[in-house]
């Protein structure tokens, strides 16, 4: 009987807290959406089963070292990417090889709207310290604006460690809800005319000119910002790989090997740091306040320049495109070219919109290193 009673303390049903079944509900939750819904499957399915392992509870203090947090376990050295800053620009490596930036060479105008679409960052950052944040910290939160989150996890990581597992999930969150709160916002700061515009097809980019693109950006921007070199070298090599055709292999590798083994450790590593303790606090209820304040205000900016852009060109820019400027890829792209299409079947703005979406993740790297640069 001692033995059993042993057992049974070791269980995870004598350590059961009402904080434990939130939490796994919540990760039940998003496996829900990912799973019935389609949201964003590839970012929530290992999220929220990363959030099921996290919060199993067990006895700790007993050396049986599979806690995230406790060292020498399997959990805490994969949580090491995260908390290191590895993952998130090996994750930037793999975009870079999926991304062309041919829209944005084509019109370069349209970089304007991906660095418009940057204001929630920064008008974020004010606002967390109103809420009792330090200067870190509320950097870390702020670029939750940037809707991306692997430079959301990368920033945090330099400045606010402690609140790595708050912004991972909401950055990652509010990516995968970019169909639910980016469509009301544009519909009621754009008109019905100004949502039909249909934009002349972009212009053909020379391959030379996509060779030399990443090599000059990753030169000046990492001499401008040097600590943003880790996610801007990383993006622009992976695209270098892409563009320069002879390395087909590499770039292979890098699109699809390298960028899914990434996302899903990444994934489980961002739902493993949302343990009962860790999370449910208010510090976090107020990150994830904040955080969808900031992805609102950055697709506000977004789409006001584009309705200013609209203006200057005499109608031939659609400001629809200008929500793309958050770093979303291609979900905010979509988005836009899909609520295009609404107002008018004849509208196709989806390689329209990937313009300031992919200058949106430039944006968004620079933001990070100009934050570092500053603060860390």
């Amino acid at each position: 009987m001692e033995g059993l009673l042993h057992f049974y303390q070791y269980t995870g049903f004598y350590n059961l807290t009402w904080g434990h079944i939130i939490m796994i509900l919540v990760g039940l939750f998003f496996l829900f959406l990912a799973i019935t819904k389609d949201y964003e499957p590839l970012l929530l399915v290992p999220i929220g089963f990363g959030i099921l392992i996290g919060n199993v509870p067990f006895m700790e203090n007993v050396g049986l070292q599979i806690g995230i947090y406790e060292e020498g376990s399997v959990l805490n050295y994969i949580y090491f990417g995260v908390i290191k800053g590895v993952f998130p620009p090996l994750i930037f490596l793999g975009i870079g090889a999926m991304t062309d930036f041919s829209t944005m060479l084509s019109n370069p105008k349209l970089i304007l709207l991906g660095a418009a679409a940057q204001i929630g960052i920064f008008v974020t950052f004010i606002v967390a310290l109103a809420f009792e944040f330090n200067l870190n910290q509320a950097a870390a939160i702020g670029i939750i604006g940037g809707a991306d989150g692997p430079t959301a996890i990368f920033l945090a990581s330099r400045l606010a460690p402690e609140l790595i597992g708050a912004i991972a999930i909401a950055a990652y969150s509010y990516m995968a809800l970019v169909p639910l709160i980016q469509p009301p916002i544009m519909k009621l700061l754009t008109t019905k005319k100004e949502r039909e515009t249909v934009m002349p097809p972009s212009r053909t980019v020379s391959k030379k000119v996509k060779i030399i693109f990443p090599i000059l950006v990753t030169v000046f921007g990492v001499l401008i910002v040097p600590p943003a070199a880790p996610l801007l070298g990383m993006l622009m090599g992976g695209n270098l790989l892409k563009e320069s055709g002879v390395v087909d292999r590499l770039s292979n590798m890098a699109q699809n090997e390298l960028i899914n083994i990434i996302t899903f450790f990444l994934g489980v590593s961002v739902g493993l740091t949302m343990t009962a303790e860790s999370f449910l606090r208010l510090e976090t209820i107020k990150i994830i306040f904040l955080g969808v304040f900031a992805f609102g205000f950055s697709t506000v900016g977004g789409l006001v320049i584009g309705k200013i852009m609209y203006k200057l060109s005499g109608g031939k820019i659609n400001p629809l495109i200008g929500s793309a400027g958050v770093s979303a890829v291609p979900m905010a792209a979509r988005v836009a070219h899909n609520v295009g299409q609404e107002a008018n079947p004849n509208n196709y703005l989806l390689m329209h919109a990937m313009g300031p979406n992919v200058a949106g993740v430039v944006g968004t790297a620079v933001a990070a290193g100009i934050l570092i640069a500053i603060l860390g």
